[in-house]
């Protein structure tokens, strides 16, 4: 029987940078996540903060996780403290050293995130989330002087997301429900922000159908005079679109030539190379980027120049991040797939020999043929909508037997996607579960992202709805495949995928004989209570409005806990103490509550995590309770 440890000893690689010949990135080398550094040509990685700091899980961050500043001698670094998220940004020697405040007593406390910066100029751009309620401020830090400015405050972002080439223009974004975004302009020398484009909510009647925009990854053009973005205004699979500064209201589109990929999906990013863009799209879950011209005249659009990641040593798995050096033209990335761990890879310049590894990660003592690389499973629902899924079944070469028990696993958001990306807390343990004879069935229910807005959009205000019924329709297909057995089944989720975790086996307790939570909502109106309250506007617009007799009924007939009288299987409960999204206390309500009414529940908290399990021996731990937990129940 293969261990845990054997999948874990690939380490994660993630966020490069790469200035001159210094490359920067976030790795678990130590066991925690933490900041390293190693020479562009090769060299061992040696860390750039102390072994007792930790880093959190750069994908829960909501910016960038760090900055290098090369002409400064430093490092500006998000710190948390053991996954509480309350992210502040600290300083430390460009060579490594112990984190220092950057701001002010003034500004510390609450919760900062980097939107954007420049490193030529040395300034960057902050959201903070203040803390009793006092909503969001949108900051500018001069890094070479340690000047910062408050930009303005709202309570619904006011995300500092752009900035004109000269700095005297900033771009704010008020986000409501997902891709429901209004853009505002705040120009140098006047008193408050403009309206660009979008109706702000307070201004909006009601019964008004207010189009989503979708706008994301605003950048200025070189001129200053307009900003490109990546919209769904012209295709529900999103597209470039350009804004023009002096017609407020109106946004062209941007056409783009020379694609290679085919299949369902979205774009995603819009990235600055230089005078170059990046296109990077997420299709049928794999990315694919492409490194374009923008044309401005007569007719704006993108022509593709190159492809760096979707075809060749770059295919069928998920670009983490890239960086591009303006100094030697290079481009710095991290991408894995569903078998292979993180690497960090560069791609030179043509017409230069192109990718050169800087790691060579790989799963120890498993030989490649015994991984799954997972088939499609895609199914429609009840209503007509096309689900994508993946199904991982044991490799022959295991010797498993059929029909396989199932483990049914739910991604979490719900705005989000599984993908085949072995980086984080996911992959590895369906890969292990596989590995212990079992069937994994990953499903992308309505409301994940990656298959246009109009469908990610489906999950809001209606959580435990659709989604839910998603879900029951998969088992009704999956009790087709005579390679598995529904009848030994289990269903297991994180964090929203918690959530329905806990909604399936209260609702529909027939079709499970075990199940695992991990930090899932347990009562939606006690969890509106106790989540930070900057979150608590868009808890109320996009889940439910807790201010109304109608919203609370609404939210209360939703929450797991009012069937959870029904749980009929076993349930294992895990928890970080530190989660600000789904409190240990919501997990140890669940725990009590369950227990008190004669239900088998297990409990396992870790101390030092927050809504993540990160920590290596915490990952070892929880990976072999869950594999066990469901040897026991469903073999």
């Amino acid at each position: 029987m293969y261990r845990i440890e054997a999948l874990l000893s690939a380490r994660i690689f993630c966020n490069p940078q790469r200035h001159g010949n210094l490359v920067t990135f976030i790795s678990d080398l130590s066991g925690r996540l933490s900041l390293y550094g190693m020479d562009a040509r090769g060299s061992v990685p040696y860390p750039l903060l102390p072994p007792h700091i930790s880093l959190h899980n750069p994908k829960l961050l909501g910016g960038h996780s760090h900055i290098v500043f090369p002409d400064l001698g430093r490092i500006l670094v998000m710190i948390d403290h053991e996954g509480d998220e309350r992210y502040q940004p600290r300083w430390i020697p460009i060579d490594g050293g112990f984190p220092e405040p950057a701001f002010p007593e003034r500004f510390r406390g609450g919760r900062f995130h980097i939107t954007a910066y420049s490193g030529k100029d040395h300034v960057v751009y902050l959201s903070r989330e203040l803390d009793h309620g006092q909503g969001l401020e949108a900051l500018r830090f001069h890094a070479a002087t340690g000047d910062v400015e408050t930009l303005t405050r709202s309570r619904w972002g006011s995300s500092p997301d752009a900035f004109a080439p000269d700095h005297r223009t900033v771009l704010l974004v008020d986000e409501y429900l997902a891709g429901d975004r209004v853009l505002y302009l705040l120009e140098k020398g006047q008193p408050r922000p403009r309206i660009l484009f979008g109706t702000p909510l307070e201004h909006r009647d009601p019964k008004e159908e207010v189009p989503r925009t979708g706008f994301a990854s605003p950048l200025f053009t070189p001129d200053g005079h307009g900003i490109l973005v990546v919209t769904a205004l012209f295709d529900d699979a999103f597209g470039v679109g350009l804004l023009d500064l002096n017609a407020p209201g109106r946004v062209t589109p941007v056409p783009v030539t020379g694609l290679r990929h085919e299949g369902w999906g979205e774009m995603v990013h819009l990235h600055r190379f230089g005078s170059s863009y990046g296109l990077e799209y997420n299709i049928d879950g794999c990315s694919w980027l492409y490194v374009a011209k923008f044309v401005p005249k007569p007719t704006p659009r993108m022509e593709v120049l190159d492809v760096l990641c979707g075809e060749g040593d770059l295919a069928d798995g998920t670009l983490q991040s890239i960086h591009h050096d303006l100094e030697s033209g290079t481009y710095i990335l991290s991408f894995s797939s569903a078998t292979s761990p993180s690497q960090l890879l560069s791609i030179a310049p043509r017409p230069t020999p192109r990718i050169h590894r800087l790691t060579r990660e790989r799963v120890l003592g498993v030989p490649a043929s015994h991984l799954s690389p997972g088939e499609d499973a895609s199914f429609t629902s009840f209503d007509g909508e096309r689900i994508s899924a993946r199904l991982y079944l044991p490799a022959p070469e295991t010797d498993a037997q059929t029909p396989f028990p199932l483990v049914y696993y739910i991604h979490g958001g719900p705005q989000s996607q599984e993908r085949p990306d072995f980086t984080w807390f996911s992959m590895p343990l369906i890969q292990f579960l596989t590995l212990r004879g079992f069937a994994v069935f990953v499903p992308n229910a309505r409301g994940s992202t990656g298959y246009g807005l109009r469908f990610s959009s489906l999950v809001d205000n209606d959580w435990g709805g659709g989604d839910r019924r998603d879900h029951v329709t998969a088992m009704k297909h999956l009790a087709r495949d005579p390679r598995i057995d529904t009848a030994r089944a289990a269903v297991m989720g994180r964090s929203y995928g918690g959530f329905m975790t806990l909604t399936l086996i209260g609702r529909h307790p027939e079709l499970w004989s075990a199940a695992v939570d991990m930090f899932g909502v347990y009562d939606l109106l006690r969890t509106s209570e106790r989540i930070p309250d900057s979150w608590k506007p868009y808890f109320r617009v996009a889940v439910g409005d807790t201010t109304t007799e109608e919203g609370r009924r609404f939210l209360a007939e939703r929450s797991p806990r009012r069937f959870l009288h029904q749980l009929a299987c076993p349930l294992l409960v895990i928890q970080g103490a530190n989660d600000p999204r789904v409190v240990a206390q919501e997990s140890q309500d669940l725990v009590d509550d369950l227990r008190a009414a004669g239900k088998q529940v297990e409990y396992l908290l870790f101390e030092d995590e927050g809504h993540d399990v990160l920590k290596f021996g915490n990952r070892v731990r929880c990976y072999n309770r869950i594999a066990d937990f469901f040897g026991v129940h469903l073999q």
